[in-house]
């Protein structure tokens, strides 16, 4: 018997996680080779990967994204400060070590409202001398909150350019929460200059897996809305997107070659400036 699999019977689990239902944070950490799930985290999650057998693969681009986007916004439009909603299991490296291995004086506020990310914040709060990461346990669903948490706390100066990340979350709101709505609220609250960074998770490449997964996440009491290209541009309205636009994932800004085949990976990618 798996760690996860005596927590889930024996009622171990932290404080506050339903282990009756599935968490896109705890699947993703399944997929990524993580132990921090439990049983219907796998369950669904081994669900989703009978429709799309690639899912694995995707969830490593979307942090591969992470990982280039981030550099990216060091380097080259010179950002020091990040809001990252929806952060997810901590997962090396993390955000913050692969901007403060640039720039050591970069700040960073993460945003989750899984327990088990909260029990592993303390790994996501290890920064560099010079620079300082935080842990916020707040929903987008709520950004009042989250801004609430920013401004109470000293990590994030909200008169300076901050890169606001989403980074396949918002996907778990559904048309009813409003989810253009909750980003507005983030964004009218950062200065010009600041970045909008999201990757969304599409059914224009193969709408017939992709709605095999959304049947078998649902089907396990999990909100899964992926969207068209059309509709995760809606988020970017009145910023200026950073070149290439709004690309599938792995052909974002690539390392290297560009990829063969970028649309084997069922997401969008984007990145943009607010003037």
């Amino acid at each position: 018997m798996s760690r996860s699999d005596a927590e889930t019977r024996t009622g171990s689990a932290p404080s506050g996680v339903d282990t009756s239902v599935p968490h896109s944070a705890r699947i993703y950490d399944w997929w990524l080779g993580g132990k921090d799930n439990f049983a219907v985290d796998r369950a669904t999650g081994a669900a989703m990967l009978e429709a799309i057998p690639t899912l694995r693969m995707m969830a490593a681009e979307n942090r591969r994204f992470v990982h280039r986007m981030a550099r990216y916004l060091v380097t080259q439009a010179g950002i020091r400060q990040f809001l990252d909603v929806g952060t997810g299991i901590p997962t090396r490296p993390n955000l913050h070590e692969v901007a403060q291995a640039v720039a050591p004086e970069t700040r960073v506020v993460y945003v989750d409202n899984d327990p088990i990310v909260l029990a592993h914040a303390r790994a996501l709060m290890i920064s560099s001398p010079q620079g300082r990461s935080e842990y916020i346990h707040a929903d987008l669903r709520h950004p009042e909150r989250i801004l609430d948490g920013v401004t109470r706390g000293d990590t994030l100066d909200l008169t300076r350019p901050v890169a606001l990340t989403l980074i396949a979350i918002l996907m778990l709101l559904g048309d009813a929460d409003d989810p253009l709505d909750r980003v507005r609220a983030l964004t009218d609250a950062l200065p010009s200059g600041s970045y909008l960074a999201i990757t969304h998770p599409t059914p224009d490449f193969n709408p017939e897996a992709v709605d095999a997964a959304v049947a078998a996440a649902t089907g396990n009491g999990m909100t899964l809305v992926p969207r068209t290209r059309a509709e995760v541009a809606r988020f970017f309205d009145g910023w200026e997107l950073v070149e290439p636009g709004i690309v599938p994932v792995p052909a974002w800004r690539p390392d290297g070659a560009a990829p063969t085949d970028p649309e084997a990976v069922y997401y969008w990618a984007g990145v943009a400036r607010k003037p």
